[in-house]
């Protein structure tokens, strides 16, 4: 077989095409053929290009913490201070290698994340039918498209038609109706309706020269970092402000520039934050792989953060409250119709090669109960529609041709001219929690229609579910069930997983968001579900919610489902998905049922609070040593700490800080919510308290210790003071009780004792920049510390939570 392009595919009839590419359409490729073929033209995918490692590296040096440290550096280089030059320059240059290789290591991580988020394609293959990746499908192979669907690779319809949106390819907005015979583009979009396609194209071979990449993990501008972005201007005026008042009075007092000039380094150097790129790459994607090891794939880094602040759940029935494993439950022939009439019919409107969960259910029964189809052609098949809630086929008997109809019930009385849809017997089996499919068949000439009966399928609710629905409320949740059932089986299976009683029909609510939006979003806020919701209806509950000021998780599963997944702060799709609501999605669920969902906030809640730990410790640190370096000078007339020390210090930990990505914090039993003046606050107070405790330490430093005339001497014992402090508060500010309430994670734990050791070390025997002090100034620094800060600084903490939400 020569090599495929899809032009000279255009004018080719479907036989000359199947045969061009050595196809069969009753039984599709060979294992063995369809090895030959990704040897020979490879897989369906085009690998991503991305930019070069210098350009990636040199962007380390163009963002507002290099900006800081290039200031400080050309600073540096006016006064004179080429030591001080030379530690900063290393800083930057150490700062830039650090951040670029964890984001190597975060972007490796994602990268094998984005392989578990690549779509599946049905194809016929020896015979059978198999869900397979789509990147393994190869030219020749059979497969089959339908509503929701991303096409995989260029195609040639076979059979069947299709509503197409070609518009992420040729930018046309409206819809293209194909049929038999017409190409099918990678990249299109299947809208409506079913085929059974050849694979004429693949890869770099495709009409549009690459394949679009189905599902991507999206790495847009977190909101942390806009919270960040904030609080680096927040550090940055409280040094200006600092520093405008220390030089006002400097000049009153008759302090030279030059003299002030070595302090502005040393205070704008302490509100550098020098870890941030690689703590927040890594806490994002340290996050996203214990999700995946959970059974939740982010497609948006963005989303565990979003689901920190999740306070409302609207969740499908089917497949998350319930096993999604439809049974057979119980058979109502209608007049003189008999059980097998209503197993046939309901088979010869249904299609295997769709692997639908209902069509299914009559497949497997009427093989069960040995309904003879001999005779029987199905000529032509109508899928599932949302908007018309039934199956059709066009079959063949003999030489009679007539029309059958699966769907619900309301769907099928229409059809078949019954006026009064509440029968008795769907009340019945709805009362029984049974979904209710009815089955039709056409009996005249002219299209006439007769209800042969209805079929009770049960969809037991998962031995989960009341329980994750219990633990969803204790975490502050509100969970609402959403379903396309009548409202006494919503009711049944609501009460059954005692989500609760209120459940509104969604015909109901329409006709309220029409005439009273208010009084919408009031119902649906105090609704437990919705009944008889089509999917498109899914996004105006959303709205409803969040005019609230509800943070809104929403699951889907359909093609309908896409524009409620983009609406809500948390669209995730479940395991089921079209590939459109999966590509609306920023969370994929691999696994059934609410357990995936629960763990994905519990993870979103401690990551927000690992987050939380390093901003709170940033601005402590920051307003410790600005305010107390700052007032100091003013007092003594001294700078009490030099750039090196500052250096040091940042490194030391500000690089400990990385390792609150890996921490056991506990996170909130409540949704969270952004307060970044409260985290200011609370901040401030408790840097005040160190700031005194400061103090504190400085006076018998200088008083009991020796330092009086040993300016650099004192600069190390001020290092020790600052360090400690710092690195103690680490423990403190990561837990919202007291401090012994969890224990800190190993790394973290390690690295801590560690720094205090390594501190304790280099201050006692001395390194270049850092002269020695004795081991009785380390020790009393180290327990005045401990002392004040895991007792008094714990205890301040804990009153001020209680009183500002954070």
């Amino acid at each position: 077989m020569s090599k495929p392009v899809t032009e000279q595919f255009t004018y080719m009839s479907v036989a000359e095409s199947l045969r061009h590419l050595d196809a069969d359409q009753t039984s599709g490729l060979t294992s063995s053929e369809v090895q030959k073929r990704l040897e020979k033209f490879g897989h369906n995918e085009i690998k991503e290009a991305r930019e070069s490692i210098i350009t990636r590296l040199s962007k380390k040096f163009w963002n507002p913490t290099s900006w800081m440290l290039e200031f400080i550096i050309m600073l540096s280089w006016v006064l004179g201070k080429y030591f001080d030059l030379y530690v900063v320059s290393a800083l930057l240059l150490l700062n830039a290698i650090l951040g670029f290789v964890q984001e190597q290591k975060a972007s490796a991580a994602l990268d094998s994340l984005k392989k578990k988020l690549y779509i599946n394609a049905r194809v016929l293959r020896e015979r059978k039918w198999n869900s397979i990746p789509a990147q393994d499908m190869v030219p020749g192979d059979i497969t089959r498209v339908r509503a929701g669907d991303f096409v995989p690779a260029d195609l040639k319809i076979i059979e069947g038609d299709l509503e197409v949106d070609k518009s992420a390819l040729t930018g046309e907005s409206l819809t293209i109706l194909q049929k038999s015979g017409d190409i099918l583009y990678s990249g299109s979009v299947i809208k409506k309706g079913e085929a059974t396609c050849v694979v004429i194209s693949t890869g770099l071979n495709t009409y549009f020269g690459k394949t679009v990449q189905l599902v991507e993990v999206a790495r847009p501008k977190l909101h942390t970092e806009e919270i960040i972005a904030r609080l680096v201007r927040v550090l940055v005026a409280i040094s200006g402000s600092l520093l405008a008042i220390v030089f006002l009075l400097s000049i009153m007092k008759g302090t030279s520039f030059f003299m002030i000039l070595p302090l502005i380094v040393v205070l704008f150097l302490s509100a550098v934050p020098v870890a941030l790129p690689a703590m927040f790459t890594i806490t994002m994607a340290l996050g996203a792989l214990e999700l995946a090891r959970k059974g939740v794939l982010v497609t948006r880094l963005s989303a565990s953060e979003d689901a920190a602040t999740m306070s409302t759940l609207c969740v499908d029935k089917t497949g998350t409250l319930t096993l999604n494993r439809l049974t057979l439950a119980e058979v109502y022939e209608n007049g003189n119709y008999k059980k097998e009439d209503v197993l046939l019919y309901g088979l010869l409107a249904s299609n295997e090669a769709n692997q639908d969960p209902i069509d299914v259910v009559f497949i497997t029964a009427a093989k069960e109960t040995g309904i003879d189809t001999e005779g029987f052609i199905q000529k032509e098949f109508v899928p599932f529609n949302p908007s018309t809630r039934r199956t059709e086929a066009t079959v063949e008997k003999g030489k009679i041709n007539f029309t059958v109809a699966k769907g619900s019930f309301s769907a099928i009385s229409l059809l078949c001219g019954i006026s009064d849809p509440q029968n008795k017997k769907v009340a019945e089996f709805a009362g029984k929690g049974y979904r209710v499919i009815a089955v039709s068949k056409q009996i005249t000439e002219n299209g006439s229609m007769d209800l042969v009966g209805i079929v009770g399928l049960y969809d037991k609710p998962r031995e989960d579910s009341a329980k994750l629905v219990a633990e969803l409320k204790d975490l502050g949740i509100s969970t609402k069930m959403l379903t396309g059932d009548s409202l006494p089986i919503a009711k049944e299976i609501a009460h059954e997983v005692n989500i609760g009683e209120r459940i509104t029909k969604m015909a109901d609510f329409s006709n309220i968001v029409k005439t009273d939006q208010k009084k919408a979003s009031e119902i649906a806020e105090n609704s437990d579900g919705f009944a008889e919701v089509y999917p498109e209806e899914k996004y105006f509950i959303v709205k409803a919610l969040q005019s609230k000021d509800n943070v809104v998780g929403m699951t889907g599963d359909g093609v309908n489902d896409a524009p409620a997944l983009r609406q809500a702060e948390v669209g995730i799709a479940v395991s089921n998905a079209t590939d459109v609501a999966k590509g609306s999605a920023s969370v994929i669920l691999t696994k059934e049922g609410l357990s995936n969902i629960v763990d994905l906030i519990k993870t979103g809640r401690a990551i927000y609070q690992r987050v939380t730990t390093w901003i709170f410790n940033k601005i402590i640190k920051t307003f410790q040593i600005v305010v107390f370096v700052a007032l100091a000078f003013l007092f003594t007339g001294q700078i009490i700490v030099s750039t090196f020390d500052i250096v040091l210090l940042l490194f030391l930990v500000d690089f400990v800080t990385i390792s609150l990505a890996t921490d056991n914090v506990r996170g909130s039993k409540l949704p969270d919510k952004w307060n970044i003046n409260g985290l200011v606050k609370v901040s401030s107070i408790l840097g005040a308290a160190t700031i005194i405790e400061s103090f504190g330490l400085l006076y018998i430093g200088i008083h009991y210790l020796g330092f009086t005339s040993q300016l650099e001497r004192l600069h190390t014992f001020v290092f020790d003071i600052l360090l400690f402090s710092s690195l103690l508060t680490i423990l403190v500010v990561r837990e919202r009780s007291n401090f012994w309430k969890s224990i800190p994670s190993r790394i973290l734990l390690v690295t801590v004792i560690a720094d205090i050791l390594f501190s304790s070390i280099i201050s006692v025997v001395g390194i270049p920049g850092l002269l020695p002090i004795s081991l009785i100034s380390v020790a009393v620094a180290l327990t005045y510390c401990l002392v004040f800060s895991l007792v008094v600084n714990d205890f301040i903490k804990i009153m001020l939570i209680k009183k500002v939400e954070i």
